[in-house]
């Protein structure tokens, strides 16, 4: 009841932050976008963009946050927990997306650099980094409770990067009149916003494709399970994550004519949730002597 009860406010608290900075970001990109036009600067303006972005990435995360509390059903026997999982591959693609537009508006600036006007862009610039700054700080204690809000935190971090880049740009421009500065910081910006998507995107992909959690090991697996007196053979071993913070294994256990089948499973329901953390487990006993099919398993070596 303790452990739900601090779920719950966890999840409250991220509801709020959420909120807050869905409301900080949606008045700075009005004023930031109305800057970038002003002073026609592309940074602004991609920094506007992706401003946009977060506005949509933020709104997202906070939807799929409240489809995700709704409890499982007869259809939906895990409930909406791969929501977020959904919701922090789209903010991964519209990121991707972001840093592609970003490269094509820089590459027709590299070929005719246009006037800038360099101190309503460096003004504009300075307010969007303070807003990025407060937005990044409200969300940064969320950033590790799942994919999702990472996913809305990375979307803020890139934008405050974007920020300081057009202030750099600003300065270049202002005190060196290098109009070139404005494409050549948009640049670096959408490197840094295609990188910063390529890991949320691929962590997304691999828990919709049930693939092993990165943080575990197979081998270790199966050697452990493997040695709990009474084991034969593990096979049909399955690891994936239901979401970030929920991972789930299946496996088929051959054990000892003579072994105790309660206190087996016992033992490697206990090994799986101290030692890897995962508390979700389905375990099949058979008895010695019984074959695994040999299509699609993954099978120990015999114990001793």
């Amino acid at each position: 009841m303790s452990h739900q009860h601090s779920h719950s406010h966890g999840e409250q608290s991220s509801k709020r932050r959420l909120i807050l900075a869905i409301s900080i970001t949606g008045s700075w990109f009005v004023i930031e976008l109305a800057g970038g036009i002003y002073s026609n600067s592309l940074a602004l303006i991609a920094d506007a963009a992706h401003m946009l972005t977060d506005l949509g990435a933020l709104s997202l995360s906070l939807f799929a946050l409240q489809i995700s509390t709704r409890p499982a059903t007869h259809e939906k026997t895990y409930g909406y927990l791969r929501a977020e999982i959904l919701a922090a591959l789209a903010n991964g693609i519209f990121l991707v997306l972001v840093g592609l537009y970003i490269f094509y508006e820089a590459y027709q600036r590299f070929l005719e650099p246009p006037v800038i006007k360099s101190i309503p862009m460096l003004l504009v610039a300075t307010t969007g980094l303070l807003a990025n700054l407060v937005t990044a700080y409200i969300l940064y204690r969320s950033r590790n409770e799942s994919l999702n809000l990472r996913g809305a935190f990375l979307h803020v971090l890139m934008d405050t990067l974007g920020s300081a880049g057009a202030i750099l740009a600003g300065l270049l421009i202002w005190l060196k009149q290098w109009f070139l500065a404005d494409a050549v910081v948009s640049v670096i910006v959408g490197a840094l916003v295609l990188y910063s998507s390529w890991k949320l995107v691929s962590e997304s992909v691999d828990i919709l494709l049930e693939a092993t959690p990165r943080h575990l090991n197979i081998s270790d697996i199966l050697k452990d399970l493997g040695s709990v007196q009474g084991v034969i053979s593990i096979h049909d071993l399955h690891v994936w994550s239901i979401s970030t913070r929920m991972a789930a294994m299946s496996c088929h256990v051959v054990l000892k004519a003579e072994a105790d089948p309660g206190f087996v499973l016992s033992e490697l329901s206990r090994l799986m949730r101290e030692k890897y953390e995962v508390s979700h487990t389905t375990i099949q006993i058979e008895p010695e002597g019984w074959k695994p099919p040999q299509i699609n398993t993954i099978v120990s070596p015999p114990t001793a």
